[in-house]
């Protein structure tokens, strides 16, 4: 049976143009039209965007921005953006953009406007990170806070440390963060092997208070800090917390005035720019905390009101949606050139994967089409010395996003031309490689031709902004979660929901037990009752 989608007369099109497209290099494309670099770029927002080295026409455009809005992707975003309940699972409102709303915008969930409610968390936060980063908070014994750690997991953790290594160039250097996720205590042990905790300010980011990790960190941490300051008061002067459960919280012994709170309408993996990002805004400031909110609405804004056909995160979503449905790509990569940047490609991960990483559609039908690729990235020019090799002459297709920034926040002349030249480089090669005449007249032995020669027709896209700057990368950010959204929509899956990570954790529940308890019978399956009895030391 196959789906509405694959039904659709645009989809239907579109695998036809396909294998028109898959006899057609990026050569004779660029050759056709010597303006092709010129007419398939966009700016807007302070990002340059150029995808002219897409395997693609303007007829593959027009069917693609035909597909998306046949799927109703311009209905579905007026929804979001207006508070309406789309994600139908847990029947909520998805209003992440909500957080970066500046004053005077009404945004409704229930008739109630949320927009307020938003100022005055972080307004509470602003105060907090000013008493923090000038001293007045001081800790048990009256010392200042020097070390701040952030316990969390997913979307508690990945948006504050991308964040707080992406903006680390205006972070205070008085300060020193670490973060804690892995439930593995190793994790905590290494984070705090050189802190003295009455210096020292855990910031505890569990939206219900009681994940598993994050609360087996925090109890940690718990216990650490009265290890060395023995009294039970002191709780109250090392740690905050980032929730809504005020119950739980007040019972930890974190003063419920300390408690940061968000709503039901921010999902984990779209919530670096609520109380989330405490962190962020202690290490660099109020300010730049509300430059980069800035910009997380800037780019709200152009994809809420841009045309489709000039509308960066539907360009990048159709993009994607192309090589994973037409193409069979089974990923696609996310190259920032700039060391700042290096945690986005696993910030990214979570983002996409945890989004669109679905196999039913919203009326719970399965899909006949595959859905999410894999994302994955490392910073250049590092992963040029690793990977690279596998994209240019192996045998998968892996279309890329390169990421660049005309100035380096760190001026080391010639570093920034020498890294912005490879980034170029790298996308004319993939585009346009090297033919087997071409490495001939470079009077290579005939024995080594084949081995270097490049068949290109690999496609790719290149974002320029200035610089990183706490706005940029909300732009950046925002961005990507625009992307998710259109490609959800016509996938007409939930992005918003992440009903797969729940299993293993149930069932990890039932298994604590048992490895606890070495008298207890196991009722698994074969493999599973000999990996228990293993780590029990009773196989």
């Amino acid at each position: 049976m196959k789906s509405p989608l694959t039904e659709q007369p645009y989809w239907k099109m579109l695998e036809k143009h396909a294998e028109e497209i898959k006899s057609t290099d990026l050569r004779s494309l660029f050759a056709a039209d010597e303006n092709r670099g010129k007419k398939m770029m966009l700016e807007a927002e302070g990002i340059y965007l150029d995808y002219a080295k897409h395997r693609i026409t303007e007829k593959t455009l027009e069917l693609l921005f035909e597909l998306a809005k046949a799927c109703g992707l311009e209905e579905k975003r007026a929804a979001m953006f207006s508070g309406e309940k789309i994600n139908v699972t847990e029947n909520r409102a998805v209003l992440h953009t909500a957080l970066r709303a500046p004053v005077g915008e009404h945004i409704f969930v229930d008739g109630h406007d949320v927009v307020p409610d938003v100022h005055q968390v972080l307004g509470k936060m602003g105060e907090f990170a000013r008493k923090i980063r000038q001293g007045e908070w001081k800790g048990h014994t009256g010392k200042p806070i020097k070390n701040i750690v952030n316990i969390g997991i997913g979307g508690s953790d990945l948006g504050p440390v991308m964040a707080y290594e992406a903006l680390k160039y205006y972070s205070a250097r008085n300060l020193h963060f670490r973060f804690v996720s892995n439930v593995d205590g190793s994790d905590f042990a290494e984070a705090v092997q050189d802190l003295q905790a009455d210096e020292t300010l855990f910031i505890i980011s569990s939206k219900t208070f009681t994940t598993l990790e994050t609360m087996a960190n925090a109890t940690t941490a718990r216990k650490w800090t009265l290890s060395q300051l023995k009294d039970e008061k002191s709780i109250a002067r090392h740690f905050v917390a980032v929730s809504t459960n005020e119950k739980a919280v007040t019972q930890f012994g974190i003063d419920p005035q300390n408690m940061f709170g968000f709503w039901d309408w921010v999902g984990g993996r779209y919530s670096m720019s609520s109380a989330i990002g405490l962190s962020t805004m202690l290490a660099i400031g109020p300010d730049h905390y509300h430059d980069m909110l800035k910009g997380f609405h800037a780019m709200d804004t152009h994809f809420k009101n841009a045309p489709l056909n000039k509308n960066i995160p539907v360009i990048m979503g159709l993009l994607g949606l192309w090589y994973n449905n037409f193409f069979d790509a089974q990923t696609q990569a996310v190259f920032p050139y700039d060391k700042y940047l290096h945690r986005f490609p696993a910030y990214l991960q979570q983002l996409t994967m945890e989004s669109n990483g679905k196999h039913v559609t919203l009326d719970g039908k399965p899909t006949d089409y595959q859905t999410g690729p894999v994302y994955w990235g490392e910073p250049g020019t590092n992963g040029q010395h690793s990977f690279y090799q596998l994209i240019h002459q192996g045998t998968k297709l892996i279309p890329v996003d390169f990421i660049g920034f005309r100035e380096s926040l760190n001026h080391l002349p010639p570093h920034q031309d020498y890294l912005i030249a490879n980034m170029i480089a790298q996308g004319e090669a993939l585009a346009f490689g090297k033919t087997a005449d071409e490495v001939k007249a470079e009077g290579v032995a005939a024995p080594l031709v084949p081995h270097k020669v490049f068949e290109g027709n690999r496609p790719s896209s290149t974002f320029f902004l200035d610089k990183v700057s706490p706005e940029n990368l909300g732009k950046l950010v925002a961005m990507y979660e625009h992307c998710v959204f259109v490609q959800g929509a016509v996938w007409d899956i939930n992005p918003f929901d992440q009903m797969g990570v729940e299993l293993g954790k149930v069932l990890a529940q039932n298994i604590i037990p048992e490895l606890q308890d070495h008298g207890k019978a196991l009722k698994h399956d074969s493999s599973t009752n000999a990996l228990i009895s293993f780590y029990r030391g009773t196989h």
